[in-house]
């Protein structure tokens, strides 16, 4: 099914439901949430305009990994939002394992893409660094030599 019409779907399934009689203290609060909503809604559209094939092909395996693992959260984060709409406590529905299944995913393509990014060490120059850095006391023969030899001159 596609996303876009899968979100229109729950926006029309949860508009059913509305109440008009809603405290005037919360008005702002949910024209937010509807602009919040017409905001994803214009993200999905743009994101299905090109085939999910055409995408995966531009990216590499990792990127691809990630745009299944967003796509995926943002599917069961919009579910969770739908049946807490239907008075269902999400907490207690087997979303709750799934979106953490995919947070465990997220979190280890989260650790590859640091791995990637983290600073190769060349343990040779590190080596002649630390080497290099470190204070090293004269041997108390070479300070003796070396002052005899200034008095005489």
């Amino acid at each position: 099914m596609d996303g876009s019409l899968l979100f229109s779907k729950l926006i029309v399934m949860a508009g059913e439901g509305i109440n008009e009689d809603y405290p005037v203290e919360i008005h702002e609060y949910l024209s937010a949430f509807e602009n919040s909503i017409g905001a994803v809604d214009e993200m999905l559209k743009t994101m299905m305009s090109v085939s999910r094939n055409e995408l995966l092909q531009k990216l590499d395996p990792l990127e691809q990994a990630k745009v299944d693992l967003v796509s995926a959260y943002t599917l069961n984060s919009m579910f969770w939002v739908y049946l807490a709409t239907q008075g269902v406590n999400p907490k207690e529905h087997p979303v709750k394992q799934e979106l953490e299944r995919i947070r465990v995913y997220m979190n280890r393509v989260k650790e590859i893409t640091d791995k990637k990014k983290a600073g190769k060490l060349d343990r040779g120059a590190a080596s002649r660094f630390v080497k290099n850095a470190l204070w090293e006391p004269k041997p108390k023969n070479a300070s003796k030599v070396a002052n005899k030899g200034k008095s005489k001159n």
